[in-house]
């Protein structure tokens, strides 16, 4: 497995309001809706509502986080939670936003091969599978979470990963049109494809880790290792 250390169901701890940003400096994933900066006491009150929404999908499930289930978990009106996140989408997407700023500190700052240091191919194929597990461990809040078709490809978090991609591709096949080639590669990472090859058609991960890399090695034309 390339990339050990996978992400758990469970979301990360929320940062403190105060907690200055990481080096690097992350790529921006959040929504249009999340204010650039925030008051001290809206980011605690933000902190506490996506908190809330962590627990009762521990308790629930994802089908358990309503605007109302939220609200009344975190203690404060509805009206609060509608503010914060616009609606039901804007909510789950905040969390997974903050879910994948953890996978960018790891693609952009950890160690090799997800990180640098490794050669640009290597990465390309631990960040394949780190997404795949990433969506795997987290597939109810990805599929409930995604915005609608319009804006399925533009949304920042989805942005950020394919613009990730697109670098490394530069590296290896800098004369192919790695803008496409990305969106190709991300689409082999669609939350809703995992679903129905796994749940669906039954397959495991290892299959899917293993068309990654694949895939990976016949779109860039390189040899496949060992």
């Amino acid at each position: 497995m390339l990339y050990a250390v996978f992400m758990s169901s469970s979301l990360p701890p929320f940062p403190k309001p105060q907690e200055p940003l990481e080096t690097p400096q992350l790529l921006e994933v959040s929504s249009a809706l999340d204010e650039p900066c925030l008051r001290a006491d809206a980011a605690r009150n933000r902190a506490r509502l996506l908190e809330a929404a962590t627990l009762l999908i521990a308790e629930h499930g994802v089908a358990g986080v309503t605007m109302e289930a939220v609200a009344a978990a975190a203690q404060v009106g509805k009206g609060t939670v509608f503010r914060r996140f616009g609606d039901r989408t804007g909510l789950l997407m905040a969390l997974l936003d903050h879910s994948a700023r953890q996978l960018q500190a790891d693609f952009l700052g950890g160690p090799p091969p997800l990180g640098p240091g490794a050669p640009p191919l290597e990465r390309l194929q631990a960040f394949g599978v780190a997404v795949l597990y990433r969506s795997s461990e987290q597939l109810d809040l990805q599929l409930a979470a995604q915005p609608e078709p319009t804006r399925r490809f533009s949304h920042p978090s989805v942005q950020a990963l394919r613009t990730h991609v697109a670098m490394l591709l530069r590296q290896i096949v800098p004369v192919a049109d790695c803008e496409l080639l990305s969106q190709t590669l991300m689409a082999y990472l669609d939350p809703a494809l995992i679903n129905h090859l796994t749940r669906q058609c039954g397959m495991p991960m290892r299959r899917l880790e293993a068309g990654w890399i694949d895939l990976v090695t016949r779109v860039t034309g390189t040899e496949r290792a060992g």
